[in-house]
């Protein structure tokens, strides 16, 4: 599994209008390849009447899977420049479907490239874009009298809450990096005194919404 990889944050859409021709870039995540085909059939069965339906996406922790596909626009001019796009901002696991209704002004071959190049931008804008990083959930259980300290301090510390069960004790799980285990282990000891059952639990990925481009 990569420690670290950026994918888009969920669906995004935005509309862009050159020379009277309307672009509509659709975008989503997909970590399979029938979920990014299947995502692109539902965008060509609501835009059936489009002139083109052109798409791309990239799957897998090396990106074993790249397709692009020009829907009858000039070849190179669409699902390659949406693909390279999305290769360019480092993204996994992503699927860009842009429809376009032709409004009459011939493009050309650079004016098309452009186009779809800055639809599927306009789209990740939209969709936003993640950091997710690979976590080890560490489990804290403390009797009801550390409570109070110890979410204050979780809160206000680098690490972030997943979840927190009140039952006969209180049990947190707790985000932390793998490489930070054990510093983590030994601040929370001290923090309650060693009063804290801690275990490290199973990893996971943790997201962290990037600022728009």
């Amino acid at each position: 599994m990569l420690q670290t990889y950026y994918t888009v944050k969920g669906y995004g859409e935005r509309e862009i209008v050159i020379e009277k021709s309307r672009f509509i870039c659709y975008i989503n995540r997909a970590e399979t390849e029938e979920e990014a085909v299947a995502f692109i059939q539902q965008i060509k069965k609501k835009h059936w009447d489009a002139t083109h339906n052109c798409s791309a996406y990239l799957i897998g922790e090396h990106d074993q899977i790249q397709k692009a596909n020009d829907d009858g626009e000039p070849s190179g001019t669409a699902g390659v420049p949406m693909l390279e796009v999305l290769k360019k901002k480092g993204l996994k696991d992503t699927v860009a479907v842009v429809t376009r209704y032709f409004g009459g002004i011939k493009l050309g071959a650079g004016g098309l490239v452009r186009a779809y190049s800055r639809a599927v931008s306009e789209g990740l804008n939209a969709a936003g874009i993640v950091e997710r990083r690979l976590m080890r959930v560490m489990h804290v259980t403390i009797d009801y009298s550390w409570l109070g300290k110890v979410e204050n301090e979780l809160r206000s510390s680098v690490y972030t809450i997943k979840n927190i069960l009140y039952a006969d004790r209180v049990a947190f799980d707790v985000l932390v990096p793998e490489d930070g285990q054990s510093s983590f282990g030994e601040w929370m000891t001290e923090l309650t005194n060693g009063r804290a059952d801690i275990q490290a639990g199973a990893m996971e990925y943790a997201e962290r919404l990037l600022p728009s481009s």
